[in-house]
């Protein structure tokens, strides 16, 4: 299994497409076989699926991603799973142990809807939330 983590520092970084690097784990038989940081390539939509894709990555970690984000890497295949945080070392042990759990995605527009006050929202940028 190949996976990649998008890392902000030694964590996990809430926002898959603006971390600043990757951390690309390979796990064969329960082993790290490789573990490599890769600088982000760049926010363009649809670039990152294709460049994992092309790192033969099947499995992605994050806090959140947008929905378009998450439809790219479903044509590829890839496994995202969100709602994931800590520390970049402990969340590759819970992924070789079967122990990482995802939830929901950690930026998702429109969480509290009617609340006004307790609206947590994201700035996704082009992702405009007309009310």
């Amino acid at each position: 299994m190949k996976a990649a983590i998008s890392t902000d520092g030694n964590y996990v970084s809430a926002h898959f497409g603006r971390c600043p690097t990757f951390t690309i784990v390979d796990i064969n038989d329960g082993k790290i076989v490789k573990k490599e940081e890769l600088a982000n390539p760049g926010h363009e939509p649809g670039y990152i699926p294709d460049f994992l894709n092309e790192k033969s990555v099947n499995c992605i970690i994050a806090g959140g991603m947008g929905m378009r984000a998450q439809e790219l890497f479903s044509q590829f295949n890839i496994q995202a799973i969100m709602g994931v945080s800590g520390k970049i070392d402990d969340v590759i042990k819970q992924l070789i142990n079967g122990e990482l759990k995802g939830g929901e995605s950690l930026c998702k527009p429109g969480d509290g809807k009617g609340y006004g006050v307790e609206k947590t929202e994201c700035d996704h940028g082009n992702e405009e939330h007309h009310h």
